[in-house]
């Protein structure tokens, strides 16, 4: 039987996220597919803040608060969503931030540096690094330890957070979710079939796979990769939720448990040609989804997502499924540098 959450204590947490985000029927293409397709407004969660990095943050940075750090340390591409909202958040709660990033130049016409959520970062004031893509993923612990060690120097704290957030503490932020999205299909007078999110660092997809299994396993996660395959995923997923079971106080045992029981679903048909490379169908989806439901979404998760989701309506997989939530990540920021391919 899994742990009943109730008698879990849930972390202490800061207030950043405007919550509950809204949920909204998509009535054009509802009505288009026959089935009703709701939208989790997780792009709400707040100005610049916007997505689901920041229901992670709040538990992140209250152990950092709790632990006195003076410096926040985190990662993750140039245009990283995560260092975008952890920018924005440490600027609120008077805490430095400094980010370790990966340059992906060439998959762009339009140079990513300096643009978009980058620009961003430095306008919330935060310092950062930037790295090829080999030494990167090489060498990113050492990085980390080094950027820590100069801010220990300066006599600060630091605190580390990993790519997207997504580790056993983070994995709070979309288990609280996921009891939010309940309460608003409940609201609503139906139970989705289905959850469907975008997975990158995983995070989301864990919190969101753990809360379901938690309830009984009567609404299924269904996450769709935008870089690593799908066993990646199952791994990936099953170690955050065995991190979480560990830090929430269960035993080793029930958490290894646990974190083999939880059903993890991911489909990796839909990345293209890598991990934020687009593709012209993926940029045709955007554009047809911005003019017929005012919805907006990016060519990194997002966007490959629903185009996944869409594509799979008459598999076997989603053909019987009534209503499906998909939760908007954010990511619009992430738009901007790929404009010139939207032009008609």
């Amino acid at each position: 039987m899994p742990p009943q959450l109730d008698t879990i204590q849930t972390p202490p947490k800061v207030s950043l996220a405007n919550l509950p985000s809204p949920l909204r029927r998509l009535d054009a293409l509802s009505n288009t597919t026959g089935k009703n397709i709701w939208l989790k407004c997780d792009d709400q969660t707040g100005f610049v803040l916007g997505g689901n990095k920041v229901r992670k943050l709040e538990y992140l940075l209250a152990a950092a608060k709790e632990k006195g750090s003076g410096v926040v340390i985190t990662c993750g591409g140039v245009q990283s969503n995560h260092c975008r909202a952890t920018a924005f958040a440490c600027a609120q709660l008077g805490l430095k931030c400094h980010l370790i990033l990966r340059n992906d130049p060439g998959y762009l016409m339009t140079p990513s540096v300096g643009q978009a959520n980058h620009f961003l970062d430095q306008l919330a004031g935060a310092s950062f690094e930037l790295h090829d893509p080999k030494t990167y993923t090489a060498l990113l612990d050492t990085l980390f330890k080094e950027a820590e060690q100069r801010f220990i120097v300066q006599g600060l704290i630091p605190y580390a957070i990993p790519t997207g957030g997504s580790n056993g503490l983070g994995v709070w932020g979309y288990l609280k979710a996921f009891e939010e999205i309940c309460q608003q299909c409940e609201q609503n007078s139906f139970t989705p079939e289905y959850i469907v999110c975008a997975s990158g660092s995983g995070g989301t997809q864990a919190g969101l796979s753990l809360g379901s299994h938690l309830q009984g396993d009567l609404i299924k996660v269904l996450a769709f990769a935008v870089c690593d395959n799908a066993a990646y995923f199952d791994n990936k997923v099953r170690s955050d939720i065995r991190a979480w079971a560990e830090c929430a106080g269960i035993e080793n045992d029930e958490a290894a448990s646990l974190s083999a029981r939880v059903p993890v679903h991911t489909n990796d048909s839909y990345i293209g040609p890598g991990y934020a490379r687009p593709y012209p169908e993926l940029y045709a989806c955007i554009s047809t989804l911005a003019k017929s439901e005012g919805l907006v979404l990016d060519p990194t998760y997002t966007g490959k997502a629903f185009f996944g989701m869409l594509s799979e309506l008459t598999s076997p997989l989603l053909s019987q499924a009534e209503n499906i939530v998909f939760v908007h990540t954010g990511g619009g920021f992430g738009l901007f540098p790929h404009a010139s391919e939207f032009t008609e």
